[in-house]
């Protein structure tokens, strides 16, 4: 067989496998996306307790600072008309107006809703939430529950509109093969609301204070891929005392309210994707509580 025919036959062999890997590829891409809009239109069955409403003046402070430190403002602004906080190849993120200004998710909300969204990931009509960190939220108690619900209530009303996700082809498909989860299946619907703890430099109180890293870090605190973050994203950090942890960074609790308030490592690098514009606003009291229970956390290995 001359040199010349082989060639032809390898060039048509190597043609052949590729258009299969390309039809496969299309076919799982398909397949992907058909499944994640059908994950889209399921229906999550919840019994949740409602938690009444309250506007009274320790409600309303306390509401205040919790919108402020605890992410809130940094996918609905201060002002609570939404903002766009992902906007990366492709990749569309922002958060909704949660005022009862024109465009305004929430007009229509029964305390109960307040519980399925915030601590359940969960809309008002039993639709998952793609993008909302309630797996932070799951574990506030009631009172604090209470306390955000006065305060995003209490908001001027703005103009805005409702939650923008959009996914690019490989996402929605990865998400359809449930390899990013949306809200509600980041989970444990079953656990009751978190009993009230006192407020101090406590294990007790830090332990309840990192509840709000668990969304980035997992609910180990060891860190690994962000889920549902851009693939440019770095990893989020070790926060135990295990393989690639960062504690060694803040011996004390005054480097990490460094930190927590610069944006910055000791060594003046800036921290990455860490929403500081909430952080920052935290006081010094869950500080040291949370850095307290982050150094008697057991090692873990990173991710």
């Amino acid at each position: 067989m001359s040199t010349r025919k082989k060639n032809g036959r390898w060039v048509r062999l190597v043609a052949i496998v590729l258009g299969s890997l390309v039809v496969l590829a299309a076919v799982a891409l398909g397949t992907g996306v058909l499944l994640a809009e059908r994950k889209q239109q399921r229906q999550v069955a919840l019994t949740v307790q409602a938690v009444a409403y309250r506007n009274d003046a320790v409600a309303l402070e306390r509401g205040r600072y919790l919108y402020a430190s605890r992410g809130c403002v940094d996918c609905h602004g201060a002002n609570g008309a939404g903002r766009t906080f992902v906007d990366d190849g492709g990749l569309t993120i922002a958060g909704p107006n949660i005022t009862t200004g024109s465009g305004g998710v929430v007009g229509a909300y029964q305390p109960v809703d307040w519980v399925r969204t915030i601590r359940h990931g969960v809309t008002p009509q039993g639709r998952a939430l793609m993008v909302m960190p309630s797996e932070d939220y799951n574990r506030f108690t009631d009172d604090d529950l209470a306390a955000l619900v006065a305060h995003i209530r209490a908001l001027p009303a703005q103009s805005g509109q409702g939650a923008v996700v959009k996914l690019p082809l490989p996402v929605k498909a990865l998400y359809g093969f449930g390899v990013i989860k949306d809200a509600a299946a980041r989970i444990d619907h079953s656990l009751p609301p978190q009993a009230p703890v006192a407020e101090g430099v406590t294990l007790e109180h830090g332990r309840y204070v990192a509840n709000m890293c668990v969304g980035c870090h997992g609910v180990g605190l060891a860190g690994g891929k962000i889920p549902g973050g851009p693939p440019d994203w770095p990893s989020a950090a070790n926060l135990t005392p295990g393989e690639g942890s960062v504690m060694g960074h803040y011996p004390d609790a005054d480097a990490l309210i460094a930190m927590f308030r610069s944006g910055q490592r000791s060594d003046g690098t800036a921290v990455q994707v860490m929403p500081f514009e909430s952080l920052r606003e935290m006081n010094e009291t869950d500080l040291r509580a949370l850095h307290l229970f982050l150094k008697a956390l057991p090692a873990r290995p990173h991710g």
